[in-house]
């Protein structure tokens, strides 16, 4: 393995145990790393002198060469200006030369979310047995929390105040935020933990919340496993993946009158911005309200 290889696999694991990313952003930046490393020893660039020239020729790779989009470019820019902060807080390199690259304009892409109706046909398609009782439960907190997937997986059992109905979270950057919960994300808490959780435990211990069936801990690459499962057996056209639950969640407290900045902290984002995609959404649905309703709007 190169140096620059033994950087990676140091980040990785920083921000694996440091940074609390999920299963998939560290996946996702290793392949980002890896894929920038086989750049440089191909073109026989040194990673601790590279060039605003040398960054702008890879962008121009990775479009004309990969054919990525712009979402997946600013992906990999954004995953090597983290690396490189990491390096230049721990004096490896002297500089970070993506800090001031701005990458290709995304385009607008408006979040997937399902339909309350589609969520009622996915709680019924849970039955009543130990896993079954637990997929119903973790659909009810995706939906009622907004939590990212890496935070719901990593919830303790000690972090749910039952009486207040809160669930304390880790989110990104091992930030610490407050997500609630309804009354029936109660009923199913209670009846995951009454009567599913221990025995899926198989006599094992764990502090977490949600079990997987061989009595382990749950992980991201499980949880998509049970959606895919669950939405096999419904009519769901859409794909639905544990970020549409959080896209949901948004769209429909900003449907329902919620301000931006409760949105915000509710999702944990660190900038509004990042949560204004969703006005997209109810703006359209406002408009077609409008059309619908205004009498001078109708033919």
């Amino acid at each position: 393995m190169s140096f620059m290889g033994e950087q990676i696999k140091k980040y990785i694991e920083y921000i694996r145990t440091e940074r609390n990313y999920s299963d998939l952003t560290e996946k996702n930046y290793l392949i980002d790393l890896e894929q920038f490393e086989e750049y440089l020893i191909t073109h026989r660039l040194n990673y601790k002198n590279l060039t605003y020239k040398d960054i702008g020729k890879y962008i121009s790779y990775l479009k004309e060469k990969h054919h990525l989009k712009s979402t997946s470019i600013n992906r990999h820019l954004s995953t090597l200006r983290s690396f490189y902060t990491y390096m230049l807080n721990r004096e490896v390199v002297n500089s970070n030369p993506f800090k001031l690259v701005n990458g290709p304009k995304n385009e607008q892409k408006l979040p997937n979310y399902m339909k309350y109706s589609e969520f009622e046909e996915m709680l019924n398609a849970c039955d009543d047995t130990s896993l079954g009782i637990r997929n119903r439960c973790l659909l009810e907190l995706l939906l009622a929390t907004g939590a990212r997937i890496g935070e719901l997986i990593n919830i303790k059992v000690s972090d749910i105040d039952f009486v207040n109905r809160e669930i304390k979270v880790l989110g990104k950057g091992n930030k610490e935020r407050i997500c609630y919960f309804n009354e029936q994300s109660h009923k199913a808490l209670d009846n995951y933990l009454e009567n599913s959780r221990l025995i899926l435990l198989k006599n094992k211990k764990s502090d977490r919340l949600f079990i997987n069936h061989v009595g382990g801990n749950l992980t991201d690459r499980g949880v998509r496993e049970i959606l895919d499962n669950i939405i096999h057996k419904c009519t769901l056209k859409n794909k639905v993946t544990p970020h549409t639950f959080r896209h949901t969640f948004a769209t429909m407290l900003l449907n329902e009158g919620c301000d931006l900045k409760s949105v915000q902290e509710l999702l944990g984002h660190v900038n509004l911005s990042t949560t204004s995609i969703y006005t997209h959404i109810t703006n359209e649905r406002i408009k077609n309200i409008y059309l619908h309703t205004h009498p001078r709007s109708k033919k």
